[in-house]
């Protein structure tokens, strides 16, 4: 009998081509997650799910995610041709992915996400996933930039509201701000936005996020008063 691999390959059209292929996926069976950092982080036992997030297409280089908006503008698909798939020497990531490989798949998927004018909610996620990807690799002033990206993005969606639609709520948006701006040292953006979530306490079901909130709220304050 055959043992089950943790790795599947999935068959895939791309979005932008129609060409068709197929990449990795994690099988959920084998998906054990141990803890979640503060800025929800998945940290897993073994197996990474996180690194298969993203299918690139071997033949154009259009890269996206199973969340991924299906709707192309026909200025946005004459974009990525232009901008992405007349540059792309064609190759697959259809192996099993390194840290590092998953990296440049996440790369790739911004900067096609940026060029295809997607929610900023949307590219923010993918900055966001970046720096997750150096944390694990320790590499504190490349998490430190994409956590940066992530933020100015976060912050433009909820300016415009573009999170509306979408699987991320505004108070989730807006305790990433908190969250992001905190690990970035701007202590008085993230207490602002921090109350802003705990003003939501009566009114919302999203309590685990209110308790990360107060938490991460008390936390700077008993921090400050060690300086005084």
């Amino acid at each position: 009998m055959n043992k089950i691999k943790p790795l599947f390959d999935k068959q895939c059209t791309c979005l932008l081509c129609q060409t068709k292929f197929t990449t990795k996926k994690l099988r959920t069976r084998f998906v054990k997650l141990n803890k979640m950092d503060s800025d929800f982080f998945p940290i897993y036992d073994e197996h990474n799910p996180l690194l298969y997030y993203i299918n690139v297409c071997p033949a154009c280089g259009f890269s996206y995610s199973d969340d991924s908006s299906r709707y192309f503008s026909q200025e946005g698909k004459m974009a990525l041709i232009e901008k992405v798939s007349s540059h792309w020497i064609p190759h697959s990531f259809d192996k099993e992915r390194s840290i590092e490989d998953s990296i440049k798949t996440y790369k790739l998927a911004a900067y096609c996400a940026s060029v295809r004018k997607e929610k900023h909610i949307t590219v923010a996620g993918l900055y966001l996933r970046i720096a997750w990807h150096y944390r694990m690799l320790n590499n504190t002033e490349q998490e430190i930039r994409f956590i940066n990206l992530a933020l100015s993005e976060y912050e433009t969606s909820y300016s415009i509201g573009d999170y509306q639609g979408t699987k991320v709520s505004e108070l989730r948006t807006i305790y990433l701000i908190a969250d992001l701006s905190k690990r970035t040292n701007n202590l008085e953006k993230a207490t602002k936005f921090y109350s802003k979530v705990i003003e939501q306490q009566n009114r919302t079901v999203e309590t685990q996020i209110v308790k990360l909130a107060k938490e991460s709220w008390q936390e700077m304050r008993d921090s400050q008063k060690t300086f005084i």
